[in-house]
């Protein structure tokens, strides 16, 4: 990447300047930032190490950047330098290091992009985690595209990825999912019942009634529901569960793990997990529950971890899971979670530090709703309720690649309109129509020049890529360049939303330039040239919609 190249001439510059006695010696280590300037007439990249190290050499900024620049400008990767203001470094690169890097990128294909930014670092991405209640919703989907793309981009760069899907199976809801199907499995019967409000109204609870129906006839008609709960509630679950799974994998997400809360319940660890909190004293007892001192570790006030009447509460189970998860190895803990959950984030991280555990390695982040529009109007979604538009239906309408690229066109943090009419159009205001209409573009091109007998699998090795030299073609050229770098800040950021900005940014430098220059010329040197930098091009718009899990097709 052109930004660490940069920065490391600039250090090797500033060490030589004082070793030759150019700069003081005193002993201070050279620091500076690489930065992208806002006016491209004041270059590519700019530098403040005149700024930043003027103190410790005790010499005027734009002195010291005069000697640096006479160092650097010898470099041939420099096209000019210039000194602006009270001392910045700037730097115009020369056009023959974009039109080289081309080769660079099409010599590593579908690798381009990957950095080793994550050293191996092992990551737990825990995404989606939608309790087993009702099928998922678009909400759900939101957060399903941001877990799913976050996992692929920390992979590529570098990063030792699991996938994992935190089945919330235990608890009183899920009594009240059991209880929701039996009523409307004696309803079935003919049987009038008073359906509480407080249970799940969908038509997906009727559905799975009808099912115990056929596998199991009138067996649990007279059967009180107390003795056939369990049962309830396990067939529920599991009709739930793989509806479920089977969404996700039609949208493109798979997973490492899918791991169930039940089992801690049932194997003890949550029980073990607040005695030894417990033991350390971290866990007190007030008026016959147990409170987990969260307030000693910044959070607002204690928490109970278990009831008066002995049960446990949910945050007693994410406590023990955060320590599983720990006790795995991992080294960061990813977290993906609706913004209403934003209150619980203090609370989960004191946990991880009164067992022990580094705090910072959780890095949790919240999702804000969705707000689906049809007809300008806004559907409403209540699972409870039963009123809400399910990610399945989602996908049959706009298919996954447009949910999955819309879900990543914003901040997760930030509210997302997602308009169902722009999503079934075919132009580019459907941004993701916009970006894969660039790609099977560019396949036209090829197909195009077949057509004149030109074979575009067999260009030239070393086509003469300096005739690659119109602002056009710079700008894609740098763009290109720039992509590993995006994919770097976006691991580092877990912000996956920044690809999706990237490709239409980059969609939009490839059509503007379909639109004002011919690929194909009667230059054959030239037309060469530019079908490489289509291969670039379609290369590296592949790549990124890969790792949002987005399809690259080759017609539209």
């Amino acid at each position: 990447m052109i930004q660490k190249i940069i920065y490391n001439k600039v250090i090797e510059a500033f060490n030589s300047a004082v070793e030759n006695g150019d700069l003081p010696q005193t002993g201070a280590q050279p620091r500076h930032q690489i930065s992208t300037p806002k006016l491209e007439a004041h270059g590519d990249y700019s530098s403040n190490i005149a700024l930043a190290m003027a103190g410790p050499l005790k010499m005027p900024p734009r002195a010291i950047g005069e000697i640096l620049k006479g160092l650097l400008e010898k470099d041939s990767i420099f096209k000019k330098i210039e000194i602006a203001g009270p001392g910045f470094l700037n730097f115009f690169i020369a056009e023959s290091y974009w039109q080289q890097h081309l080769k660079n990128i099409l010599s590593q294909g579908d690798a381009y992009g990957r950095t080793d930014t994550g050293q191996g670092k092992r990551v737990l991405v825990e995404y989606v985690s939608a309790n087993p209640t009702g099928p998922l919703h678009v909400g759900h989907g939101r957060g399903a595209a941001i877990g799913d793309s976050l996992a692929r981009i920390l992979d590529f760069a570098g990063y030792e990825v699991q996938r994992e899907y935190y089945i919330n199976d235990a608890g009183n809801q899920m009594n009240t999912l059991g209880k929701s199907v039996y009523l409307r499995y004696q309803e079935c019967f003919g049987r009038e019942i008073e359906f509480p409000k407080e249970c799940y109204q969908g038509e997906y609870i009727r559905e799975i009634a009808k099912k115990v129906v056929e596998t199991q006839g009138d067996k649990f008609l007279d059967v009180p529901l107390e003795e056939c709960l369990d049962f309830f509630t396990e067939v529920a679950v599991k009709d739930i569960s793989l509806g479920i799974k089977k969404d996700l994998e039609d949208f493109n997400c798979l997973f490492d793990n899918w791991f169930s809360e039940k089992t801690l319940h049932d194997s003890g660890f949550v029980e073990q997990t607040i005695e030894e909190l417990r033991a350390s004293g971290h866990i007190y007892e007030k008026d016959g529950a147990l409170w987990f001192r969260s307030s000693a570790f910044g959070d607002e006030k204690d928490r109970v971890v278990r009831r008066s009447n002995g049960v446990t509460t949910y945050f007693a189970a994410d406590i023990a899971y955060h320590r599983n998860k720990c006790e795995r190895g991992f080294d960061i803990l990813v977290d993906i979670w609706g913004a209403d959950h934003h209150g619980y984030v203090p609370r989960v991280k004191a946990a991880i530090e009164a067992l022990g555990k580094d705090p910072e390695g959780l890095k949790v982040i919240l999702v804000q709703l969705v707000n689906l529009l049809e007809g300008g109007k806004l559907k409403a979604m209540s699972t409870r309720a039963g009123e809400f538009v399910t990610l399945r239906e989602v996908l049959e309408d706009v298919g996954k690649d447009a949910a999955r690229f819309i879900f990543l066109t914003r901040r997760s943090d930030s509210h997302l309109d997602f308009d169902l009419e722009v999503a079934r159009k075919k132009s580019q205001e459907n941004p993701v129509y916009y970006v894969q209409y660039a790609h099977a573009r560019l396949s036209s091109v090829f197909e195009k020049a077949r057509e004149k007998g030109i074979n575009p699998d067999e260009l030239k090795d070393q086509p003469k890529v300096e005739l690659l030299n119109t602002k056009e073609e710079l700008t894609i050229l740098k763009a290109l360049e720039a992509f590993p770098k995006i994919v770097e800040s976006c691991a580092i950021n877990f912000e996956p939303h920044g690809l999706s900005f990237y490709l239409t940014e980059l969609a939009s430098k490839l059509h503007g330039y379909y639109n004002k220059h011919r690929f194909i010329t009667d230059e054959e040197e030239l037309t060469f040239a530019r079908l490489y930098l289509a291969r670039g091009v379609k290369q590296v718009l592949r790549n990124g919609l890969a790792l949002l899990g987005v399809e690259a097709p080759e017609t539209m």
